[in-house]
């Protein structure tokens, strides 16, 4: 594990996956500026480093330590959590917000990268809360983010249909997970963005669907204020956006149906028969 700064004692620690860029860099920022220290969590060990270093510069006294680590493999999240352990360091909000996507015909998905993206969306963020949740419950507080996302309120859409199931999962989890932990002093909130501003269109390759040539992709810094906010506040769900709030009002009305035939049209490509991109190795 690469350290920094040392943490400070009185100073409550936000534990960020995938934080090194997009939403979960700008994730750190917000929980930088309400007073947390950062463990973040990410795979690219240069990114990460150089995020871990600005962060610091921008936010003199605050401890970020960057931990380079792949959590799509099996062994990840406990290997995190030991070494957490091995340091004596309690996380006090826990954001999961690593994921990654796949757009493309499901029958022709490279079987490991799709094991790895399922690893990465449901497996890493599950285990992880299982591990750290415990402590949290035992102290009577805690706040845990799980990023979902827009589809999470839809079904179908073609040629996406493996990453929408991944955030139907995140979201009907931290829903259950909620009620569960109610009256223990532990929130779970969950935050589904429509499209934003990151690199995650490229690495993704859902640049050519409707719902990202056509919905205003929202600014990650404006994404992760709502976010924090939310999760500081115990609330349940967030989604940014006044359109994004109504398509997720009409994914949760009956008839269903309904939801899923525009949901499923978004997903497509231009009308114009303009080709997608290719899919991402």
């Amino acid at each position: 594990m690469n350290t920094t700064t040392s943490h400070h004692a009185d100073r409550p620690i936000a534990l960020i996956t995938g934080g090194s860029r997009g939403i979960g860099l700008a994730l750190a920022r917000q929980f930088l500026q309400h007073d947390h220290d950062l463990i973040l969590v990410a795979r690219d060990e240069t990114t990460l480093a150089r995020a871990a270093e600005d962060l610091e510069r921008e936010y003199p006294g605050r401890a970020v330590t960057p931990i380079s680590l792949d959590l799509s493999a099996a062994d990840a999240p406990a290997e995190l959590f030991r070494r957490l352990q091995a340091k004596g360091i309690q996380i006090d909000v826990l954001v999961n917000n690593a994921g990654v996507g796949d757009y493309g015909p499901f029958a022709e998905s490279d079987p490991d990268r799709l094991s790895a993206m399922m690893r990465l969306n449901m497996q890493a963020p599950t285990e992880l809360i299982r591990r750290f949740l415990p402590a949290m419950i035992a102290r009577g507080s805690g706040r845990i983010l799980n990023v979902a996302s827009l589809t999470a309120f839809f079904s179908g859409g073609a040629n996406w249909s493996s990453y929408v199931a991944s955030k139907h999962y995140m979201l009907a989890f931290s829903r259950g997970l909620r009620g569960e932990l109610a009256g223990s002093g532990v929130s779970v909130t969950a935050l589904c963005p429509g499209p934003v501003a990151t690199d995650f269109v490229q690495r993704s390759a859902v640049g050519g669907t409707r719902v990202y040539r056509w919905l205003s992709k929202l600014d990650p810094d404006a994404v992760a204020r709502r976010a924090c906010r939310a999760a500081m506040a115990g609330r349940a769900v967030v989604v940014p956006g006044g359109v994004n709030k109504l398509l997720a009002f009409l994914g949760e009305l009956p008839p269903r149906g309904i939801a899923r035939t525009v949901f499923a049209f978004l997903l497509r490509g231009n009308a114009s028969g303009e080709t997608l991109p290719e899919r991402v190795a």
